[in-house]
């Protein structure tokens, strides 16, 4: 990959041992980028589809485990149904594109969320990327779609009581088991959240496995975040002292 002459300093002061290994995004800014522009906010969210690609792309180059993007909430659906529509689209779009190269590139893609909602050309694009995907060993790509963590708690907390009812599972109850019946099963948690558009909340997304992650908030719109940005992010999260409420050696 080429990096700019600024991207490739950066890149040289970092700890190539210490790259996150579960990156999560709360992508926002998109519709802002757009009205500071006296463009539609589909313009803005397609835009913000390129950062999607450069993005992957450039984390899969960094050596992540996962990355998880923030690509649509419970709720979103309150937003007008023609920016709905619209945004509905762009999954299938960006798996028509960029599968071939997930592909190649051994990512494997996830969905995390409630589908059932999704209209089904959606759903039919996640299936063809899920089965296309899933024998890919390389970073796991986690598009939350139809998310909100609240009801990916709850989910998993049904599931959990019905297996215990059925004798599947018993008692007692700890964190590895949860962890389990969670969207996210399988995957290490985040070690670092990254939030653009200036915002500084959480937004009802992952509230149980970034539970210690490293948060990292920027003023910059979704479309206008780069790759120096991130790089920027991981070299401050380099920088802080993890200890798990530890006591610090120093």
């Amino acid at each position: 990959m080429q990096l700019k002459p600024q991207e490739e300093e950066i890149l040289q002061q970092l700890d190539r041992r210490r790259i996150p290994a579960h990156l999560a995004i709360i992508m926002d800014g998109n519709g802002r980028w757009a009205r500071e522009r006296g463009l539609p906010r589909s313009v803005g969210h397609r835009q913000g589809v390129e950062t999607v690609r450069q993005t992957v792309r450039f984390c899969d180059y960094l050596g992540l485990k996962a990355l998880t993007l923030f690509a649509f909430s419970t709720e979103n659906w309150s937003r007008p149904a023609a920016e709905i529509d619209f945004l509905m689209g762009l999954p299938e779009q960006y798996l028509q594109t960029e599968l071939p190269e997930l592909v190649k590139n051994n990512v494997r893609v996830n969905l995390l969320g409630d589908p059932e909602r999704l209209p089904a050309q959606v759903q039919k694009a996640i299936d063809e990327g899920l089965s296309a995907t899933k024998k890919n060993s390389g970073m796991a790509l986690n598009f939350a779609l139809n998310y909100g963590a609240r009801a990916e708690i709850i989910r998993a907390v049904q599931a959990l009581a019905g297996d215990l009812q059925r004798g599947k599972i018993e008692l007692p109850i700890d964190e590895k088991l949860f962890d389990s019946y969670l969207d996210t099963a399988g995957l290490p948690d985040p070690d670092l959240l990254i939030r653009t558009g200036g915002e500084y909340r959480i937004s009802n997304f992952l509230l149980w496995q970034v539970a210690y992650s490293e948060l990292w908030f920027t003023p910059v719109y979704w479309p206008d975040f780069n790759r120096q940005h991130l790089l920027r992010a991981i070299a401050d999260f380099q920088q802080r002292e993890r200890r798990y409420g530890r006591i610090s050696p120093k």
